[in-house]
């Protein structure tokens, strides 16, 4: 891998955290590219999922926003407002969170970690009926999702914050 090739080290970085489960080596590979180009959108938005998964989404919406900023026509800007709205979720702001999903949706109605999002979101803040929209619209697309299998799409170090997402899911409509 290139020590000194950011963008490598920012796919390096990511495929440690949501692949492998190391967020600590993916946190320090992304830093690494951060330090060689602090103006990568690419390395931020990363950050930002992994900041998440690491149980500090204070620093998550620093990052996310961060991307936003320098790159607002960005491909992947439906993830960076998903991992925003996540942060949110993260923090128990499910009203914001549902805003900032909704927002990811609008940019692509069919992402599926933008439906888990707003229908968890939505679901928590007792907007039921968007919540079972979302879902039903989830469950189109990912047929197989089950609360038992959503550990393998959304990685956590805090075992509470994977149990509240589930919980916003079930109650949004997801079967076990």
């Amino acid at each position: 891998m290139g020590k000194d090739d950011a963008i490598a080290l920012s796919g390096s970085g990511w495929t440690f955290a949501y692949v492998v489960g190391d967020f600590e080596q993916g946190a320090a590979l992304i830093d690494r590219a951060l330090f060689l180009n602090v103006n990568l959108a690419e390395a931020w938005h990363f950050s930002g999922w992994i900041k998440n998964w690491l149980c500090e989404p204070d620093l998550a919406l620093k990052s996310f926003a961060h991307a936003m900023r320098l790159n607002p026509l960005d491909s992947r800007i439906a993830g960076m407002r998903t991992g925003t709205a996540y942060a949110h979720f993260l923090l128990g702001r499910y009203e914001e969170a549902a805003s900032w999903a909704a927002m990811a949706l609008q940019y692509n109605p069919e992402f599926p970690a933008g439906l888990r999002v707003a229908a968890a979101s939505n679901a928590m803040a007792g907007r039921l009926e968007q919540a079972r929209k979302a879902m039903a619209r989830l469950r189109q697309l990912r047929p197989a999702l089950r609360v038992s299998n959503i550990q393998d799409l959304v990685p956590h170090r805090r075992a509470v914050d994977l149990a509240r997402f589930e919980e916003g899911l079930r109650k949004a409509g997801l079967p076990e």
